[in-house]
């Protein structure tokens, strides 16, 4: 007899719907899965004889066949096995409708029929409300992450024993259902603890911070060790303003494909900040493997990329990063299809200046040769620099200046201005001035004869790229921003030129 039960497919950041079909015949005992599927899916098979034994139902003794269509898709994953073991019980008849239309069913299931949290909830349930599905069979640990896709109704189950009750009841079902408690927002991705009022100093690399916060730029800090290069950086998430809701989707559907959302938590509505270690690979940091899971890049997806020891990552793994820099997206090329994660992300890198960090640092002495200096600067390659919008020398703060210097000035004001400067620009333009191009930018940026002036001799003085002379326009766009300005003048120019210097 044969059985039909719908599930979906995760590719990136989407799923696409997937048909079960699950033929059980006369013949000698055999369990086939078709249609492409990887190792975990071919797994499937020990996992669904068992559940289905230790739920208290009977495997069939006959010849089974499972189809996954479309059979030229690869499939991966554990959460095909609900679904597969649904539709063998419903070949059976012990689920009494033999063709599953209107609910979408996903899960991983254990040896004894028990339902484990399966990954990219929130784009299976997207794609079963755009395919007019009326329901959602699905884990339920992964309940409040569901729930954010409305129009659906969820039946969530932590038994294989339950999912059938669900499908042969589906209104005594939802009548036993306990109500569902308050999503909350997820705790892996929220900014670091701290405040800008805890650094002492450095009004210039707090300046430059405030100023890519309010436009989205990239950032560099050069300084010795000490100097309070990571201790900013890490405080740049607290000053950025909360995710829309738009955007907060999307960065809830990048955890959730890459397993990163706690059970039992739904949109996530703080910016990512994202810290990987100097020895990650190119494939960690901007996504990859066998099936493509997104990297690092992605997610920091509309939140920060912190790069700390800038040049103590592998250049290789740094240069990687300059095609998602100007496009927002990583596109990952398989033979069977090509996968695009979303790798909108504002980059904030520290190194320091030299091999032993005190180069041109007054209070001790540089240990380098010249050729040591330049071979450490060169680990940035020149177009991944041409890519930094801001760059700041941070110099390291005498002992005394530290301990009796009162703090600077607390986030939550800075934060105030940032959410201001970005409103400027979204209501303005729809989107950030890091994301200014071509026509746009040159309408955003009109400058008077003095200011014309003045950036035509620092083009020549400092040789700046196309790129370089577009970025320094961008800033330059942003600091008017700050100060609710509608025209650049010398000054924002010329605070934007000096945040150039090479």
């Amino acid at each position: 007899m044969l059985a039909c039960v719908r599930t979906a497919a995760v590719f990136g950041i989407e799923a696409s719907p997937v048909q079960v079909e699950v033929d059980v015949s006369f013949g000698l005992p055999a369990f086939t899965i078709v249609g492409l599927p990887d190792v975990s899916v071919r797994e499937s098979r020990d996992r669904v004889r068992s559940a289905i034994r230790n739920s208290g139902f009977e495997f069939p003794q006959h010849h089974v066949t499972v189809n996954l269509a479309p059979a030229d898709v690869r499939k991966a994953g554990s959460s095909f096995d609900l679904p597969i073991a649904l539709g063998v019980l419903a070949a059976t008849g012990l689920v009494t409708r033999r063709d599953v239309r209107e609910v979408l069913v996903l899960g991983e299931l254990s040896l004894d029929g028990g339902i484990h949290a399966a990954r990219g909830v929130l784009p299976v349930a997207a794609a079963a409300r755009r395919g007019r599905f009326t329901g959602l069979l699905l884990p339920r640990p992964n309940r409040a992450e569901a729930s954010v896709v409305e129009g659906l109704e969820l039946y969530p189950v932590r038994s294989l024993a339950e999912a059938v009750s669900a499908l042969n009841d589906p209104g005594a079902f939802r009548a036993a259902l306990e109500p569902a408690a308050a999503a909350t927002s997820d705790s892996t991705p929220a900014p670091p603890d701290g405040d800008f009022a805890d650094v002492h100093g450095q009004a210039l690399a707090r300046r430059a911070l405030e100023i890519a916060a309010a436009g989205g730029h990239n950032t560099l800090m050069v300084g010795p060790p000490g100097s309070g290069k990571t201790m900013m950086a890490r405080r740049v998430a607290g000053i950025l303003p909360p995710l829309v809701f738009d955007e907060a989707l999307e960065v809830t559907s990048i955890h959730s494909v890459a397993g990163l959302l706690a059970a039992g938590h739904g949109l996530i509505t703080d910016r990512p900040f994202r810290a990987p270690h100097h020895t990650i690979s190119d494939v960690a940091l901007v996504g990859g493997g066998q099936t493509p899971r997104p990297g690092e890049i992605s997610l920091a997806h509309h939140g920060v990329l912190f790069l700390d020891e800038m040049a103590e990552f592998s250049r290789h793994v740094l240069d990687v990063l300059r095609q998602p820099l100007e496009e927002g997206s990583v596109r990952i090329a398989r033979a069977v299809r090509t996968v695009a994660f979303p790798a909108r992300f504002m980059l904030i890198g520290a190194m320091n200046p030299c091999p032993c960090g005190y180069y041109g640092d007054g209070s001790r002495p540089c240990r380098c040769s010249p050729m040591q200096v330049a071979r450490y600067a060169s680990r940035l390659s020149g177009p991944l620099r041409d890519r930094m919008d801001l760059s700041v020398a941070v110099s390291a703060l005498p002992a005394r200046e530290l301990s009796e210097s009162p703090g600077g000035e607390s986030s939550p004001p800075i934060r105030a201005r940032v959410i201001a400067a970005r409103a400027r620009q979204l209501a303005r333009d729809g989107r950030l001035n890091a994301q200014l191009k071509g026509r746009a930018l040159r309408a955003r940026t009109p400058l008077n004869s003095g200011a014309r002036g003045m950036f035509d001799a620092a083009l020549a003085r400092l040789a700046l790229t196309a790129r370089g002379h577009d970025r320094v326009l961008r800033v330059a766009r942003t600091i008017a921003d700050l100060e609710a300005a509608d025209a650049i003048s010398s000054s924002h120019l010329g605070e934007a030129l000096q945040f150039r210097g090479e």
